[in-house]
């Protein structure tokens, strides 16, 4: 989640992870999840930011099987030339 805020209105604005909201000035500042747009970005400021912890950690089972798997052989296979 962000909170940013706009200098040319003065109004803040938090994000949602789906939704698209606008401060409605002439600087059109518009925040979708994490993402910030607007005419000049210098005349807006972040005001917080929160960074999600990551969804994809992997457990300890995950990394014993992806290094079995990383140290496997790699087969040739031989094919008859005519």
């Amino acid at each position: 989640m962000i909170v940013v805020r706009c200098r040319q209105c003065n109004k803040e604005i938090s994000s949602l992870e789906n939704q698209t909201r606008s401060c409605g000035c002439p600087n059109m500042m518009t925040v979708t999840g994490d993402i910030l747009t607007a005419s000049d970005l210098s005349k807006t400021i972040v005001v917080s930011r929160t960074q999600e912890e990551e969804k994809d950690k992997l457990t300890s089972q995950d990394l014993q099987w992806q290094e079995q798997r990383r140290k496997r052989k790699v087969r040739k296979l031989d094919f008859e030339t005519r």
